[in-house]
């Protein structure tokens, strides 16, 4: 069987380390651009998006106060508003805060470019029954990845701006949060999520390439159970409630994954049949 080349030709390393400087270009470009598009709608992206937590009209907070109000138990959900502002206290601070969250607002609307342009670098190095059975990798990725993001805006960074913000060692101080440090919360759970989400993609390669077996996950499921504590630990606040809202889909994500990988082998252990039998 032979692999699919680009100019079916072998490429030297500096030909792979062109291609990819313009792979990391085009990209650059796109995150760029769609960040120039956020740039001018600031409106939208702080008043809407990166505020939106902040406000106790927010879906979740609504949700919440909805569930509280059901079962006739008093909730911090169903105030008017947070009791915390939001200060500036940089003479460029809303400036540099405008110019990275339109940077990482490129990242996040671009990622399933920059998936495209990894495959397109990746992909040549592939059989081609390889790159047939992958063929719905971006799809794949790109979902995953915008669940998490949502999970992270709707359930992670509300929950987090909402302890956080309203809590107090006593009443002589006042919650007056930075603006960068309010940003990075809500980066912080978004990012973080979405990454987490992915987390069947990277079994299924690493099952592929046989570093991971279905047999491996299932005895180190306890040690995964820490470790998905400890990441929701690290992006949520630090109440128990929070941390179990994270770690119950990606528990679910890692059974998933158990079961995907359960699939790749099965399916390489019927190829390697085929091939002994030709």
């Amino acid at each position: 069987m032979t692999k699919v080349a680009k100019d079916h030709n072998e490429m030297s390393f500096l030909d792979h380390l062109e291609e990819l400087r313009w792979h990391l270009i085009r990209s650059t470009l796109a995150i760029v651009l769609i960040g120039c598009v956020a740039f001018v709608m600031r409106g939208f992206i702080f008043d809407t998006i990166i505020f939106g937590p902040k406000n106790l009209d927010f879906p979740t907070y609504r949700f919440f106060c909805a569930v509280a109000t059901f079962f006739g138990v008093d909730s911090e959900f169903c105030g008017d508003s947070l009791p915390f502002t939001i200060q500036s206290r940089l003479m460029a601070g809303q400036f540099s805060a405008h110019i990275w969250t339109s940077i990482w607002a490129g990242v996040i609307i671009g990622f399933p470019y920059i998936l495209w342009e990894l495959w397109r670098f990746i992909s040549p190095g592939l059989y081609e029954k390889e790159r047939k059975h992958s063929r719905g990798f971006i799809l794949v990725a790109s979902l995953l990845f915008f669940i998490g993001v949502l999970f992270g805006y709707y359930v992670v960074a509300p929950l987090s701006i909402n302890f956080l913000g309203t809590y107090q060692v006593s009443k002589e101080v006042t919650n007056e949060i930075d603006l960068a440090s309010y940003i990075g919360t809500v980066r912080a759970a978004v990012i973080a999520c979405g990454i987490m989400f992915e987390l069947p993609i990277v079994i299924y390669f690493l099952t592929k390439v046989g570093l991971v077996t279905p047999e491996i996950l299932k005895k180190y499921r306890k040690i995964a159970l820490v470790i998905v504590l400890i990441l929701s630990a690290i992006i949520t606040p630090p109440d128990v409630t929070s941390q179990i809202v994270v770690a119950i889909p990606v528990l679910i994500l890692y059974q998933v994954s158990i079961y995907i990988s359960k699939v790749v082998l099965k399916k390489e252990l019927k190829k390697e049949k085929e091939q002994k039998n030709a």
